[in-house]
């Protein structure tokens, strides 16, 4: 397949891997990358020096372009963009932030800029930065995705800019691609799917719970990390939900949040301190961060772990090797593709 995202990143086919903590690991993003589609490594949980280490892993397992995230929201994002600049990284997917300093730096080697945003004015703004594409994240999304559904917001950012997108969630079938292309875009990102595979992270345990649930066994809140996330349905995703956020809670979440970037926690805390809006956004980020590690990486999604996937989990009944599921995805859209055409006959 040929669209402007496979010629943008040199691939072969518009399936994109996004950047899921624990999950878009060296290994997945590199057997994305292998098998024609492309990666980002999501660098959100890591120290300066595990991202370091995370990009020459990469280079050793795959000499596809490959791309690592950078979540400029979090503390410790502008040091791992620092690293992904210096080790001049292929693509750079930006959220939470402005990208324009990112995007200046990376075309200076050659590399490109992709912003994750989740509707029309946060796409423009994008666009004004300079970016080289959009990765446009509907309501359907596991994590981060907007209020709006692909089914419109794909077409309403398409009717104002002529830029590439990458169509994020509800996607996870050949139909999914095709579909999304005809709404405007010019790949997807299949997260949830490329999480339910052989080369996933993901704890087998909680891989049968991706396989198990249904379209309608998702929970949409902005209490549970702080933004408007989508998670698995369970006792634990409703207990965090209702449970929510407050201020004792935020103060308590500075050492945490250090010790898991290792930054120094005076940094960490003038940083909360001078940006009190963004405070407890960050104290809901950092208490998410153990409850959706221990569903990942120890298969707890339902008593104390907190799982993000998203709607089209009810799509997803078998768990390949990563190429057979791209293979799989291609095929299905090209008899699709095919299926269409006979119809304007």
């Amino acid at each position: 397949m040929k669209t402007r995202i496979t010629q943008l990143f040199g691939i072969k086919h518009p399936i994109v891997l996004p950047g899921m903590s624990w999950i878009s690991t060296p290994e997945l993003v590199a057997a994305v990358c292998n098998a024609g589609g492309i990666g980002w490594l999501a660098t959100g949980p890591l120290s300066t020096k595990e991202t370091e280490a995370a990009i020459i892993r990469i280079r050793e397992l795959t000499k596809k372009p490959f791309g690592a995230g950078a979540t400029l929201l979090m503390p410790g994002a502008k040091e791992n963009a620092e690293v992904l600049l210096d080790m001049q990284v292929p693509v750079i997917n930006v959220s939470l932030g402005k990208p324009d300093d990112i995007v200046k730096r990376a075309h200076k080697y050659g590399g490109k800029v992709i912003q994750t945003v989740i509707g029309e004015k946060h796409a423009m703004s994008a666009i004004k930065g300079g970016v080289d594409a959009l990765q446009v994240t509907g309501y359907e999304a596991a994590a981060h995705g907007g209020k709006v559904a692909n089914l419109c917001l794909i077409p309403s950012i398409r009717e104002k800019t002529d830029i590439p997108i990458v169509a994020a969630g509800g996607f996870a079938t050949g139909q999914g691609l095709v579909a999304a292309l005809a709404l405007g875009a010019d790949a997807v990102a299949m997260g949830t799917r490329l999480a339910t595979t052989k080369e996933s992270p993901v704890h087998p345990r909680t891989k049968q719970a991706h396989l198990d649930a249904g379209v309608e066994d998702t929970l949409y809140s902005d209490r549970f990390d702080g933004l408007w996330c989508r998670v698995l349905k369970s006792k634990s995703a409703e207990k965090s939900i209702k449970g929510g956020m407050n201020l004792f809670k935020a103060a308590l979440v500075g050492p945490a949040i250090a010790k898991s970037l290792d930054l120094p926690l005076m940094k960490v805390m003038l940083g909360m301190l001078a940006q009190p809006d963004k405070m407890m956004t960050l104290a809901h980020m950092a208490t998410a961060f153990g409850k959706i590690q221990a569903a990942t990486e120890e298969g707890d999604w339902d008593k104390k772990g907190v799982e993000l996937i998203g709607q089209c989990c009810g799509l997803i009944h078998d768990m390949p090797t990563v190429k057979e599921t791209i293979e799989k995805i291609v095929k299905e859209a090209a008899a699709t593709n095919t299926k269409m055409a006979g119809m304007f006959k």
